[in-house]
This record gives C-alpha cells, sequence and structure tokens, in this order.
C-alpha cells in the first residue's frame, strides 16, 4: 500500500511540475526567431480570395450586368469577383464616375476604358483597380476630357 501510494504521489507530482512549466514563452520564442529569420523576399502572388458567400449564380449575374455595360469579364469565379469589387469600390468612390468606366477582367488582368473628367479621376480610378484583391495587373485606356460646361445665360 505504502508503495503504490508513493508510486502515486511521485506521478501526481510529476504532472503537476510538467503542468506548472512555462514551455510556451521558449515555444513563443523559438517561432519568433523562426519568423524573424525567415527571407523578406519571398511575396505571395496575388490571388482573389472570393468570399464563401460569392457563388457561381452571382457570378453569371454579373457576368450579365457587365456584358448589358459593354464590358467583358472572363469565366472564373476570381474575374467575377474582383470586377464586383472594382465596380462596388468605384460606385462607393465620390473622385471616380463608375458607370463612365468600363471595367473587363480577364484572368485577374483589368482593363479601365471609358472617359473621366479629370486626371485625378483617372488616377484613382487606376489605384483603386490596382489596390483590388486578385487583380494581377491593370491597363489603363482611359481619357480624360473635361465636362462640357453648361452655357452662360445672355
Amino acid at each position: 500500500m505504502k508503495t503504490s501510494f508513493l508510486l502515486f504521489a511521485g506521478i501526481l507530482s510529476s504532472a503537476l511540475a510538467f503542468g506548472a512549466c512555462d514551455a510556451t514563452v521558449t515555444n513563443l520564442n523559438a517561432n519568433a526567431n523562426a519568423n524573424a529569420n525567415a527571407p523578406l523576399t519571398s511575396q505571395a502572388s496575388p490571388t482573389a480570395t472570393p468570399t464563401p458567400r460569392y457563388t457561381e449564380e452571382q457570378a453569371k449575374e454579373e457576368r450579365e450586368r457587365a456584358k448589358a455595360n459593354k464590358e467583358t469579364v472572363g469565366q472564373s469565379l476570381e474575374d467575377a469577383w474582383i470586377h464586383t469589387k472594382i465596380v462596388a469600390k468605384l460606385i462607393g468612390n465620390t473622385q471616380t464616375p463608375e458607370r463612365k468606366i468600363n471595367v473587363d477582367v480577364v484572368d485577374g488582368k483589368v482593363t479601365l476604358r471609358g472617359t473621366v473628367d479629370t486626371a485625378e479621376a483617372k488616377t484613382e480610378a487606376a489605384r483603386i483597380a490596382k489596390e483590388t484583391d486578385g487583380v494581377k495587373s491593370v491597363v489603363d485606356q482611359l481619357k480624360v476630357a473635361p465636362a462640357a460646361k453648361a452655357k452662360a445665360k445672355t
């Protein structure tokens, strides 16, 4: 009985000592050191991150809307998602006349076409497209033509 009690006490004290061991700090430091020594030159290639809620049906609808606006969207879910994101950003930006800008997306490559009123609107539209997740490249074919001013009353 005394032997089994000592064995039980030994196992219990080993378990308590193991549980009290603060190995997580050492592990965190090891991970931090491993990350610090990782090469900085490796970068992930741009890929679209389709949201789980964006479905093939929604992509089909987006392609139909794009076609109605004389825009081209590739057959992949990612192309339709990129198109949706860019158009939404252009609509939400007061500097860009979103329906004057045609957005074509094929294989992650975006082409902006149309006419804008200012060089700032052209620059902003290109910036929005370039910063959109999943875009591989942007071809800016936008033209700047100031809006005709209303005739002065005589």
